[in-house]
């Protein structure tokens, strides 16, 4: 099969508004699952199993289903119950909820690595909890896990696909509508193999140099 150079032509307009999508889904949902993974990681070291209990249950319920089966949920089912959001939005809520369940764990063991004497001399300064925990445990903790993060990006970049399933045109989903619109496969499917190979070495790299920067 030859190698169609005007088909890549005519596909990057395409190309370029999908990237567009795909960034826009990965920076929400890093960012929601970044924070409400810290969230779900400090609720569950708190002294009460009142608390401790329910997040245990709705962390445990989000991380052992599909994310696909999130997907349909939320765009499909919470609309008979009159919450209707944008598929943009619903995808990046989704992906940001789903991992977040597991950066809860991420930040779990970056807080526990912490060693025992930098919680003994905040005591023996006489420093209030919440001081506690913004200028001496979470800035240890958070430097110590930013390359497991790192990794949970590239995976959310990775399952931003799925999200064709609520009609999201990201970059993918631009790469199927195109190549049924002209039967021409070969040229945007390549396209888009090699730029998600791309983003994630760009975004590797980021996170190496964030990492370097915040270890001095």
């Amino acid at each position: 099969m030859k190698w169609d150079w005007n088909a890549v032509s005519d596909f990057m307009p395409e190309f370029w508004h999908g990237l567009l999508v795909t960034l826009q889904i990965l920076a929400l949902g890093s960012l929601l699952s970044f924070t409400l993974g810290l969230v779900w990681a400090l609720l569950m070291r708190t002294p009460s199993r009142w608390v401790r209990w329910p997040v245990g249950v709705v962390t445990e319920f989000v991380r052992n289903t599909p994310l696909l089966v999130q997907l349909f949920f939320l765009f499909y089912v919470l609309p008979e119950w009159g919450l209707t959001f944008s598929a943009l939005a619903t995808g990046a809520f989704a992906i940001g909820l789903h991992y977040s369940t597991y950066t809860m764990q991420v930040y779990r063991a970056g807080i526990e690595a912490v060693p025992v004497g930098q919680w003994e001399a905040a005591t023996a300064l006489n420093l209030p909890r919440r001081r506690t925990w913004t200028a001496v445990i979470l800035p240890q903790a958070i430097r110590r896990v930013i390359p497991a993060l790192g990794n949970y990006v590239i995976a959310m970049l990775k399952d931003t696909p799925m999200l064709m399933v609520i009609t999201v045109l990201e970059m993918l989903g631009r790469a199927r509508l195109f190549s049924q619109q002209h039967f021409q496969f070969t040229e945007p499917l390549t396209v888009i193999g090699v730029a998600f190979i791309l983003i994630s070495y760009l975004a590797s790299l980021l996170l190496r140099a964030l990492e370097r920067r915040l270890v001095r």
